[in-house]
């Protein structure tokens, strides 16, 4: 019997779309793969997320590089204008609010920078959840095993009482290797709530 439903941040419970983003702001695919490689799927964001260097020097450091690749324009450009795309799924967080009101306990496990998890406390986006591990706390990310062991280590949990979902195929299957209950959110709620179904998690 699953007691614990564990959700990922970027994703899952607010919008987070790098690459869609990018295509809408360059309209050039071989730009928008440059400027992403740069960025979002930079060695420096990897660092970000393990709360490993500063934003200061995270972006200091793809910028030095944006220069030496010639797009130092595209990549400040990003740099100054990402966040916006950090939008909340209220549809997700009436689906916290359902599962605890039916008795589960509700936890994240994500992927994030320090300051990106301040803004999302300060917007109330985690104020539903029973609690959570950022990777920017424990210094290691997601598909890691070891970020899901810390989670289970604060909060006490076993791994075959709690589901997992994640967008990202990668974590979902790290999870399951570790014994949750894993589900990958590809698009709506309501699919979603029918995948949570099949794990006996309903919300009558």
């Amino acid at each position: 019997m699953y007691k614990s439903i564990v959700f990922d941040l970027g994703g899952v419970m607010i919008d987070f779309d790098p690459r869609g983003y990018l295509v809408d702001r360059l309209c050039n695919a071989e730009t928008e793969e440059e400027v992403y490689d740069l960025t979002f799927g930079s060695e420096e964001w990897k660092l970000l997320d393990a709360g490993l260097i500063s934003r200061f020097d995270g972006n200091h450091r793809m910028l030095e590089k944006a220069r030496a690749a010639g797009r130092a324009f595209e990549v400040q450009g990003v740099l100054d204008d990402w966040l916006h795309i950090l939008r909340p799924r209220h549809r997700m967080e009436e689906l916290v609010r359902r599962l605890k009101s039916h008795g589960y306990c509700v936890y994240y496990l994500s992927n994030i920078p320090q300051d990106v998890l301040d803004l999302l406390r300060d917007r109330g986006v985690l104020d539903g959840f029973d609690g959570g591990v950022a990777s920017c706390e424990v210094h290691v990310n997601k598909p890691d095993p070891k970020i899901y062991k810390a989670l289970l280590d604060k909060y006490s949990l076993k791994a075959e009482e709690c589901v997992f979902i994640d967008d990202r195929l990668e974590n979902v299957q790290a999870a399951f290797a570790l014994g949750f209950a894993g589900i990958q959110m590809k698009d709506s709620v309501g699919t979603l709530v029918r995948s949570l179904a099949t794990c006996n998690v309903t919300l009558r």
